[in-house]
């Protein structure tokens, strides 16, 4: 236990500094850490880097999908933010469920992290999804396109620190 602590301390510090500096506005250290925990979470072996990475996208690929609708389309003329929200939303999840009848996309709890972190960082900035309408764009100002490189280093990050543990544990 102690070299796995140990190795997840200081590359948490290392992805901290790298999410608050190099990597500042590409990452965010939460996203890193979520998906950090996915893949330990998931086995800590080789499928469990691939789900995480693939699964974890593929929530935030649906919940960019749900925001682009709820801003972009609506439900007509006077429809509630909270009722437009609500089918948007449900149906992106209905999706993220029966895509996993897909082998690739077939672990639900890491792409419900992955959607739920991609929507969470699009309101943030409050209810009336101000951020949430750059799900469509091509650049860092996306949810979409943070998480998934925050969930791709993350996912990254854990194998490397289960690697390590090993190395100073001596079970190479």
């Amino acid at each position: 236990m102690f070299a796995l602590a140990l190795s997840i301390g200081v590359l948490g510090g290392i992805a901290t500094w790298l999410s608050l500096s190099p990597l500042a506005g590409m990452v965010t250290i939460w996203a890193i850490f979520i998906a950090w925990g996915a893949y330990f979470h998931n086995g800590a072996n080789t499928a469990a880097l691939k789900n995480t990475i693939v699964c974890g996208i593929f929530g935030s690929v649906l919940a960019g999908i749900a925001f682009a609708l709820i801003t972009k389309v609506g439900l007509g003329q006077g429809t509630p933010l909270a009722v437009n929200a609500a089918v948007w939303v449900g149906l992106a999840v209905f999706v993220l469920v029966m895509g996993a009848t897909i082998p690739a996309f077939s672990v639900i709890p890491t792409a419900v992290y992955g959607f739920a972190a991609t929507a969470a960082y699009a309101i943030h900035a409050g209810p009336e999804l101000s951020t949430a309408g750059n799900t469509l764009a091509m650049d860092f100002s996306n949810p979409v396109i943070v998480i998934s490189l925050s969930f791709i280093v993350g996912a990254l990050f854990g194998m490397v620190s289960g690697k390590v543990a090993a190395m100073i544990s001596g079970q190479n």
